[in-house]
């Protein structure tokens, strides 16, 4: 056993001439990012610098014995004055590695890494601010914790860069399978390739990870309900590119639309600003600021199928409504991250609607079934029989108050309790979207609150029993 082990670490050893000469793309980032790239971007760098100095050529690769703890390579690696200690390490000597920022790094003669090209990858990726990777881009790489370091190579040793044996790590003999790109092989062509921000960030990584087929089978799919008739699909596509070209203007104008409202059963014309499309819910929406159709809002989400003629208009038509004359003069017009930053605070795509408190109650062994383990949104989360109670108390008014604190004495303590905040004015204001999915999970749940949403649905309920009776 002892002549094994030998073999094997001497083996080990002698692979070290491999050589890693990739460059920092997406895909190599991603990969040791380990999927979550946005939130790991810092690290995935470090990560490729600690690459080139264990297999790079003799200039960046420091000198270590076949096997080497965290201090041998921190030795190798940084300058004699480095600390030892367990701080972040201050600016003690400008020559080392712990000085260098995250630009330095990255952009240099030696990587030919092109900056802007680079950087316009990553934004079209990550969806991050260009001031967020600005302020990235001037961070000390090194600038971190020992324990940090020593998480970068029991990381690597993960992902298989490294083995780890006895208290010792090895490099390895075989470099594990990764996206491979060299300074010759990358090109500005792929760009497009990563402009996949607009998706949520897990199927991301199923995307780029399976967008190619697997020795010539196509092996991932994506099936979305979509519920616009193929009659006008014509039209919604004439709608987005109108709407593309329009953004795609310095100044994007504002634009009269004449609209076909379910709720208004007609046609009606409103004049906004639009600000972005969203897929919600089998369904294509254009999110706009301006006038909505029941001229009760500033924003509404108007459906692309709906939109029966849609004409710009210039900043000083006098037909525009004060609100967007306002924005406009202000230079505040709204954008898309204001949009995403209210969704995030309230469940409900109809952002613009007032946020109430919801709770529900669940059959237990439904909700450990399906609704334990999942997400919905930020905001719903499991909460104890006692603090249904005590959110009664303090958020609901007489008399639906003492109401529902009977109501809930009769529940079991047992059952499963959610609260969350959703948008929901009245039963002819509210987020239908969500609606459907508490529909869906009926009747293995009940909304306790808002008031004026349980008892639409108890008239739904016997509605339907009435329908089923025989």
């Amino acid at each position: 056993m002892l002549y094994l082990n030998i073999v094997i670490f001497i083996g080990i050893g002698l692979l070290s001439e491999l050589v890693f000469q990739d460059i920092p793309d997406v895909e190599l980032l991603q990969c040791l990012g380990r999927g979550y790239l946005k939130q790991n971007l810092l690290r995935a760098i470090r990560l490729w610098v600690w690459l080139r100095s264990l297999y790079g050529d003799n200039q960046d690769r420091v000198v270590l014995d076949d096997s080497f703890s965290y201090a041998d390579w921190r030795n190798a690696f940084f300058s004699s004055t480095h600390p030892k200690g367990e701080e972040i390490p201050a600016i003690h000597d400008s020559h080392c590695p712990c000085a260098k920022t995250v630009a330095e790094w990255l952009f240099s003669e030696k990587t030919g890494i092109v900056a802007a090209h680079w950087q316009k990858l990553i934004l079209a990726h990550t969806g991050m601010a260009e001031s967020e990777l600005d302020t990235l881009l001037q961070r000390r790489l090194f600038g971190v914790t020992r324990r940090s370091l020593q998480a970068d190579l029991e990381t690597l040793a993960k992902l298989g860069w490294l083995v780890y044996k006895y208290e010792k790590y090895y490099r390895v003999c075989e470099f594990p399978l990764h996206p491979i790109t060299t300074k010759d092989r990358a090109s500005a062509t792929q760009v497009g390739a990563y402009e996949l921000s607009f998706m949520h960030e897990d199927l991301v990584g199923f995307a780029e990870n399976h967008s190619q087929k697997i020795n010539g089978v196509q092996r991932f799919f994506l099936k979305l309900d979509y519920v616009i008739p193929r009659s006008t699909l014509d039209m919604v596509d004439d709608w987005q590119e109108q709407l593309k070209q329009l953004w795609a203007k310095t100044s994007v104008p504002p634009i009269k639309l004449t609209y076909t409202s379910a709720r208004l059963e007609g046609n009606v014309n409103c004049i906004v600003y639009p600000v972005c499309i969203y897929y919600v819910q089998r369904a294509v929406y254009l999110c706009a600021y301006g006038e909505s159709p029941q001229k009760d809002t500033n924003w509404y989400n108007f459906r692309l199928d709906r939109i029966r003629s849609l004409v710009a208009l210039e900043w000083t038509d006098p037909r525009l409504p004060s609100n967007l004359q306002q924005q406009y003069q202000q230079k505040s017009l709204p954008n898309p991250d204001d949009i995403a930053l209210e969704m995030s605070k309230v469940w409900g795509f109809d952002f613009y609607l007032p946020s109430q408190l919801m709770l529900l109650r669940f059959d237990r062994e439904f909700c450990d079934r399906y609704i334990k383990g999942t997400e919905r949104h930020d905001t719903f989360e499991e909460i104890s029989y006692q603090q249904v109670q005590r959110l009664i108390q303090g958020e609901i008014k007489q008399p639906q108050q003492q109401t529902l604190l009977k109501i809930l004495a009769k529940r079991s303590p047992k059952d499963a309790y959610y609260q969350a905040r959703i948008r929901y004015q009245d039963n002819e204001h509210r987020d239908n979207n969500l609606v459907m999915r508490l529909r869906a999970w009926q009747p293995k749940v009940e909304v306790l609150t808002p008031w004026d949403l349980r008892q639409s649905f108890a008239a739904d309920a016997a509605t339907q029993f009435m329908l089923y009776q025989n």
